[in-house]
């Protein structure tokens, strides 16, 4: 039945990291229970919500309820937890600190990881996004991402970052396929870059709590944001299916409202 699930989901053009989120939201329930009942389902609410946060508790029951469609038993479909959402961002990579790191790797020579930077701060792409860039998206300076439900998302490369990227790859002789690869050829893993960039803050004195992947996709968002006071234009650029997810980036993070503390309030 897990199989047919699976196949049924790819029906509906959902990515395989949500499609594997599902099956495993699925089979943790059957690990814990032999029939599907109301009672149970509370049951593993309840387990749920004292185990994990609310973002996975509601992931989890987003996959039990899908299934619960697949075998036609919608009305057993339990509601989703309310999150409350924080007033500030928190942990997202400062500029500051944002500069300095792609700047050292330059200096190092580190092209390969200083591209790896620059491509999450300045696309705003996901790191399962990045991953998927090739060659032939630099030269024509834009890759479509094909999302959830069929929808496509236009990530665009900056000119200045194309520029500089298409002369790193001319470089490496390598104007066809993925950009970043390891020493085999092989494309870069999501975890992969996430391990990397810990060792690279680590190495080069960087806080690490703000170095990971989607803390560029912040910045990137804060930074824009700033400069560019368009908040739909922003919802379409990183792909959210609600304006109200982006009006995040209109908080400040903690040691924003430190700075203006310190400025303002002199009394």
């Amino acid at each position: 039945m897990i199989e047919e699930f699976k196949e049924w989901l790819k029906m509906q053009n959902l990515s395989m990291n949500t499609i594997d989120s599902y099956v495993f939201s699925v089979n943790q329930f059957l690990s814990f229970y032999k029939k599907i009942t109301k009672d149970y389902i509370s049951a593993y609410k309840g387990y749920l919500i004292e185990n994990y946060k609310g973002k996975t508790v509601n992931l989890r029951i987003q996959g039990l309820n899908k299934y619960l469609d697949f075998i036609e038993k919608s009305s057993l479909k339990t509601r989703f937890i309310k999150i409350q959402q924080k007033s500030v961002l928190e942990n997202v990579i400062s500029n500051a600190d944002y500069h300095f790191l792609y700047i050292q790797l330059k200096k190092d020579n580190n092209n390969d990881w200083y591209f790896v930077v620059r491509f999450l701060g300045a696309t705003g792409c996901r790191v399962s996004e990045l991953i998927e860039i090739k060659a032939e998206h630099v030269i024509l300076g834009h890759i479509d991402i094909y999302s959830k439900g069929g929808k496509i998302r236009r990530l665009y490369i900056p000119k200045t970052l194309q520029q500089e990227a298409l002369q790193w790859l001319k470089c490496k002789n390598k104007m066809t396929g993925y950009i970043f690869c390891n020493r085999s050829g092989l494309k870069l893993t999501t975890r992969g870059i996430a391990h990397q960039l810990k060792k690279l803050a680590k190495d080069y004195g960087v806080n690490t709590n703000v170095v990971y992947p989607h803390s560029f996709r912040h910045r990137f968002a804060k930074n824009f944001i700033e400069k560019c006071n368009d908040i739909a234009l922003l919802a379409d650029l990183m792909g959210h299916n609600s304006i109200e997810t982006t009006r995040i980036y209109l908080r400040r993070t903690y040691e924003e409202q430190r700075e203006i503390i310190d400025k303002v309030i002199t009394w």
